[in-house]
């Protein structure tokens, strides 16, 4: 069997190499060039100053997401109380909720007509950090049940037959296991908040808190300066290759839909000022989460309009979030299978697959931004550049499944599809379609969910009469049209969660 899978050349896998290649390449040359060759010619105070704003609030974002991450998930590892698998569940709701939509609600809660009367000033960057310890809290948080949830029962029970006090058991048992997640999870967070787009945008407020990837922004659509772009460009560039081989080596990954083995029965944190606080740290870690949830379904629901602009909005999304979520499985699909029968392409198909996180959307927009005005005979379609936005970033969701489910099944199915000569579209539609249906189906999901919220592709490429749901909820909200942006953005949240339930249930996993 395996001298049999050897002798295939692996077509497919190097056509969707050189297509992923040709994407990069044509986002990273442009860039590379002009960058070097005028871009950081005009280096000055204010590009200085964008780096330096990217890396201090992702930094801040970072500590702040790993204070409040580390007593929840501790507090929940030690709890047992009706509804802990809701809220546990609840902390896959950020990553996949669309950013626009869980603004939208941070606005409505602290804005200055919000639910607390504008308790500080959203806009700059106090309300980054704000939003970024939403997004971010609970990913790192569920990264540290994961590893608590891996200690071995005989820990506890040794702990409690040698009388390890509360802080005895923190020291011991589980600071060493939260401080082996801790790298990569920081990594992780790091490199979200510097790429972090739609947050900046809308809660920044002005120059003095802009990151790299909205700078590059608007230098491009409200400058029209390409060189400068380019510059920043650059600049991102380097630090987000840094950051993603350290996510990459360090362990860094988003688990929205990790399940978590039972954890063991413990018996630290009996006294009940142990008891008082860890439930005290899961209410706040509730207010942080559910308010602006709850503040877009409410304020939702009082002015839901699907008029004909969120109808064609809604069309568009879905059909973008098909054609990407399509092109992306049609890219992994083969890397998928030649890194299960080839050793030497685990490596080249997983590098492959990070693609959207060392290429930032910004500096792919800004490459094919110039490639496309400075010689015309590449023109593209605005549609296509935005599909192929979005299959690039959903890359590193569809090809972890697909990869580990297509391993299992080549180990399973390989040699007796190789004794009977089932190969080709014949072995897919008999052996593979039906073993594989469930992370086929999810990957396709989560693709798509990553399409449907994203808006930075759609404010590249986009225009007045080729816009989306988030592009739409962007330009309401910069209207202050924030009842009107409510309710399109519960419009987008609905046709969200209607996939992620449906990812969940395909998943196979369950908390």
């Amino acid at each position: 069997m395996n001298s049999l899978v050897t002798k295939e050349l692996p077509a497919p896998a190097l056509l969707a190499l050189a297509v992923i290649g040709a994407l990069v390449l044509a986002g990273f040359l442009p860039v590379f060039l002009i960058g070097l060759g005028e871009g950081l010619a005009q280096a000055d105070p204010y590009l200085l100053h964008v780096t330096g704003f990217t890396l201090l609030q992702a930094g801040l974002s970072t500590i702040l997401s790993l204070a409040v991450a580390i007593p929840v998930a501790r507090a929940l590892a030690r709890r047992r109380f009706p509804g802990r698998d809701l809220v546990i569940r609840l902390l896959a709701l950020p990553l996949a909720l669309p950013a626009i939509v869980t603004v939208l609600g941070i606005v409505e809660i602290y804005g200055s007509r919000g639910w607390l009367g504008g308790v500080f000033d959203i806009y700059g960057l106090q309300g980054i950090l704000l939003a970024h310890v939403f997004f971010n809290f609970p990913i790192a948080a569920r990264m540290m049940l994961i590893r608590l949830a891996a200690v071995p029962p005989e820990s506890w029970r040794l702990s409690a037959q040698l009388g390890f006090r509360d802080r005895d058991v923190w020291r011991r048992i589980e600071w060493p296991h939260i401080r082996a997640a801790l790298p990569g999870a920081a990594t992780l967070i790091f490199l979200l908040c510097a790429a972090s787009f739609t947050v900046v945008l809308t809660l920044g407020g002005g120059p003095n808190a802009t990151t790299l990837e909205v700078a590059i922004y608007q230098a491009l659509r409200f400058d029209f300066d390409p060189s400068r772009a380019a510059g920043l460009a650059i600049v991102q560039l380097a630090i987000f290759s840094v950051l993603a081989l350290l996510a990459h080596r360090l362990g860094g990954g988003i688990s929205a839909w990790q399940s978590f083995r039972s954890i063991s029965t413990r018996y630290d944190g009996a006294a009940p000022l142990a008891r008082f606080s860890d439930g005290f740290i899961i209410v706040l870690g509730l207010a942080i989460l559910i308010p602006p949830i709850a503040a877009v379904v409410l304020s939702g629901m009082a002015h839901l309009h699907f008029g004909a602009n969120v109808a064609v909005a809604t069309l568009t999304s879905l059909g973008i979030a098909v054609c990407s979520a399509a092109l992306s499985m049609a890219m992994c699909w083969p890397l998928a299978q030649a890194a299960a029968r080839r050793p030497a392409w685990s490596k080249i198909s997983a590098l492959a697959a990070v693609a959207g996180l060392i290429m930032p959307p910004a500096v792919l927009a800004t490459g094919w931004f110039l490639l496309l005005t400075r010689f015309p005979v590449f023109a593209v379609p605005a549609p296509l550049l935005v599909i192929a936005m979005s299959a690039l970033m959903a890359l590193p969701f569809v090809y972890t499944t697909l990869a580990a489910a297509v391993a299992d099944s080549a180990r399973q199915h390989d040699r007796l599809c190789a004794n009977l000569g089932i190969s080709g579209a014949a072995r897919f539609m008999r052996i593979d379609l039906p073993s594989l249906r469930r992370p086929l189906g999810f990957s396709f999901l989560m693709a798509a969910i990553v399409s449907l919220g994203d808006l930075t592709a759609i404010l590249f490429f986009g225009s007045q009469g080729f816009t989306t749901l988030p592009a739409l909820i962007y330009r309401e909200m910069g209207s202050y049209r924030m009842e009107t942006a409510a309710g399109t953005a519960l419009v987008l949240a609905v046709f969200t969660m209607a996939l992620v339930t449906l990812a969940d249930r395909w998943s196979g996993q369950h908390d």
